[in-house]
């Protein structure tokens, strides 16, 4: 098996349910590293968010905002944004067209939004705005709360062709630039290390985790992910709270 990237997502996938990840699968990452295979973390978090893994595990890439913004250590590879014209536009409609939706939009690794985040999101706190007095900058990506499918084809209608929008862990929709996606940043990455995606191995659990795991050598779901990705997944490991892609790595690199 000539792999020689690792790529994992990072909520219910590497981490625990609690947010946390064990000193077995630390263990298994480093020694993999030290084998020398490339680490890369690829998540819809922010960077503010995943540094506090960094320092357990070193990684060489960082896919953040579901590939909004690439890091290879700390050279920026890539930013797919959302105009920032456009951005205020979608913001300003949708605030209006759907009061008591909860929104928030990532500009400059700030989240604005129109709701308390310490109350919807523990890890993570932002700026409560009403969204008339941002920063006039592009944004990583717009974030709505959503409960079906549906949503997710209403909120898709206020968009221009560049930006689409998907679900995500259920409840949340995410806007994107079209470029914006794990795929497209694992090629990037790839690229930069000058690997073949066919030797790079992806975990993922979620619907933006599909088409990585389709472009990677070696696609894996864990036990835990929605049926769509084991669906679309060559293998299927251990739950993210029984350390399945440790247990995986360990069996199959080492």
């Amino acid at each position: 098996m000539n792999i020689k990237m690792i790529i994992t997502d990072l909520d219910r996938t590497l981490l625990r349910t609690d947010k946390t990840i064990s000193g077995y699968t630390m263990d298994i990452l480093r020694r993999l590293r030290a084998k020398g295979l490339r680490l890369v973390f690829a998540t819809a978090r922010p960077m503010r968010t995943v540094t506090q893994f960094l320092g357990d595990i070193p990684t060489d890439a960082l896919i953040l905002h579901n590939g909004a913004v690439i890091y290879a250590g700390d050279k920026l590879l890539a930013r797919y944004g959302i105009d920032a014209v456009v951005k205020d536009r979608i913001l300003k409609t949708l605030n209006r067209d759907y009061p008591g939706t909860t929104i928030s939009v990532e500009i400059d690794d700030v989240n604005y939004a129109n709701f308390d985040m310490k109350i919807e999101w523990d890890y993570d706190e932002g700026v409560i705005s009403d969204f008339t007095n941002l920063p006039n900058k592009p944004a990583d990506k717009i974030i709505v709360g959503v409960s079906s499918h549906e949503d997710i084809s209403r909120f898709g209608a206020y968009l221009p062709d560049d930006l689409y929008i998907q679900m995500c862990d259920g409840k949340l929709g995410l806007i994107m630039h079209k470029h914006a996606t794990k795929c497209t940043a694992v090629g990037d990455v790839c690229a930069h290390f000058c690997i073949p995606t066919a030797q790079a191995i992806a975990f993922g659990d979620d619907y933006n985790d599909i088409t990585m795991l389709q472009t990677c050598g070696i696609g894996v779901a864990v036990a835990n992910a929605i049926d769509e990705v084991k669906a679309c997944a060559d293998v299927i490991c251990a739950s993210n709270d029984d350390d399945g892609v440790a247990k995986w790595l360990e069996a199959h690199l080492l």
